[in-house]
């Protein structure tokens, strides 16, 4: 009877733990104004995921989508409509700034399309982003941010890193169009000679004509 009421306990320990881990875990609210996470042995484009946290992700959006109505709505509600606020409507604060109301996505197949080269898109950043501070980034960060955007737009991978040397190998956007070169032709000219003689004998004809008729007359 021992051995018959321990195999019980046993096998009732053993369904009650079944049960309670079958239940489901409340899933975590992952907050996606949260500052990312570097692993141990961090990549260029990793140091640019903090770059990009800290100067583009709250115009252009946690997953590169741009300040899209969707985007705004992780942020604390009275944050959410940037252009009634002091801070980024049309007469902000002292140290605020005006926010455009179209701010483009930068990951995504139609991002970043008016860039070349990996080459010309660091240029840019480096000179005229982040919109609120142009040209406050610095030259490492401005290569980091940008190869954090090519790795999560496909073009780089994981552990790839740009600089100087290769950026302008990394194509980013199309080719600039070139115009198709028309076959020449040479001016119409239009020779005054043929009308200048022709002009030349209707005077010739006029006056003789003119001389015939006189003689009659005189006749």
């Amino acid at each position: 009877m021992v051995t018959i009421g321990i195999a019980l306990l046993v096998a009732g320990l053993f369904f009650d733990t079944g049960t309670v881990a079958s239940q489901s875990a409340p899933t975590p609210t992952v907050d996606r104004l949260a500052q990312p996470t570097l692993p141990a042995v961090p990549s260029q484009a990793d140091q640019g995921s903090q770059v990009y946290w800290l100067s583009c992700l709250p115009c252009h959006g946690d997953r590169g989508q741009g300040l899209t109505e969707e985007f705004r709505k992780a942020y604390p509600e009275e944050d959410q409509n940037c252009w009634m606020s002091g801070c980024h409507g049309e007469k902000p604060y002292e140290n605020g700034f005006e926010l455009p109301t179209a701010i483009p996505a930068v990951v995504g197949s139609s991002a970043l399309q008016k860039f070349e080269t990996a080459a010309s898109l660091r240029s840019y950043i480096f000179v005229a982003m982040p919109y609120w501070k142009p040209a406050s980034l610095t030259e490492e960060e401005s290569w980091q941010v940008t190869a954090f955007l090519l790795r999560e737009n496909n073009l780089l991978t994981a552990n790839g890193e740009i600089n100087e040397a290769n950026a302008s190998s990394i194509r980013v956007g199309p080719p600039p169009a070139t115009s198709t070169p028309q076959p020449f032709s040479a001016p119409m000219v239009t020779s005054r000679v043929p009308i200048l003689i022709a002009s030349v004998i209707i005077l010739v004809l006029g006056v003789v004509l003119r001389f015939v008729w006189i003689k009659k007359e005189k006749i």
